[in-house]
């Protein structure tokens, strides 16, 4: 199974953190729901939280945008998604270096981010021990909620869920603190807390004991384990760490961890509570 990106050697020495990820109307996004620029910030987002899931730091990306053709050219579509690729870069520190624009049937924005780890490991998903605690960098089901609220027209004008979906925001700085603290393993909520969890435990070749689960305000139970797209970072460490990890992240002005339970050496234990856990969550299916 693969990380959330991938760790490249660079000849001479050291090595470079690479992730792509797409977004595509229809599939991933909702036009009706949120603007262009929205599109964008999603796109950027979405691939800088891979490189956060590594504890890496970004240096640089790439877009290629596939955009529909209107008579006038690709207009404001475009415009309106580079604008919001420019905001979230900004806002994330990681300059777009490079890219391409075409045309097409569809609308796609497919990001390319290069990060660096500074000479040390990447956390993998692959880590994970017996022992470790599990937390998680926030509550989850926000954009799951936000999406809800806003096909129901309930969603406020600003902020609130809605925000979430439209604008959700890569934990870059929570882990590279992560990684900093000696975490084992670590794997971002792209997908849904309960299937991303199972992938990190499948690849460690462990098993899991849940006590609870962190729900965002607004949102339910269902779109906390299975919503996806909250970004939100999952680790495992040791107890010692996970409390040199509170610790750095209030120094940083970030909120604390959520321990939601710890990992046991049972492959087949996959718990929340008395009952196992399902994996819930968005399956990638092609075919």
């Amino acid at each position: 199974m693969r990380d959330d990106a991938a760790s490249v050697a660079v000849p001479g020495g050291g090595s470079i953190v690479v992730s792509v990820d797409s977004v595509v109307d229809g599939v991933h996004v909702d036009l009706a729901l949120c603007s262009a620029a929205d599109v964008g910030w999603k796109a950027v987002m979405g691939a800088l939280s891979d490189l956060a899931a590594m504890g890496a730091r970004p240096l640089a990306a790439l877009v290629a945008l596939c955009a529909p053709e209107s008579e006038s050219g690709h207009g404001a579509l475009a415009l309106g998604v580079m604008a919001g690729v420019a905001e979230a870069a900004t806002a994330a520190g990681c300059p777009v270096v490079g890219g391409d624009v075409s045309s097409s049937g569809r609308l796609v924005v497919t990001v390319t981010v290069i990060g660096t780890t500074d000479g040390e490991t990447p956390v993998a998903r692959s880590g994970a021990v017996a022992g470790d605690v599990i937390l998680v960098s926030g509550p989850c089901g926000r954009s799951a909620g936000g999406l809800r609220q806003l096909r129901a027209g309930t969603a406020p004008g600003t902020g609130g869920l809605g925000a979430a979906y439209r604008r959700p925001v890569a934990r870059l700085a929570e882990g590279l603190l992560i990684r900093q603290s000696g975490a084992h393993a670590m794997i971002d909520v792209s997908d849904g807390l309960s299937l991303d969890l199972h992938r990190l435990a499948d690849a460690s070749d462990v098993g899991f004991h849940l006590t609870h689960i962190p729900i965002a305000e607004g949102a339910t139970l269902e779109e906390a384990l299975g919503g996806g797209e909250d970004y939100e970072l999952v680790m495992t460490m040791t107890a010692v760490d996970a409390r040199r990890l509170t610790e750095r992240l209030a120094q940083a002005g970030l909120a604390a961890p959520l321990r939601i339970g710890l990992i046991t050496g049972d492959k087949n234990e996959r718990q929340l509570g008395d009952h196992e856990l399902e994996r819930q969550g968005w399956q990638h299916h092609i075919g």
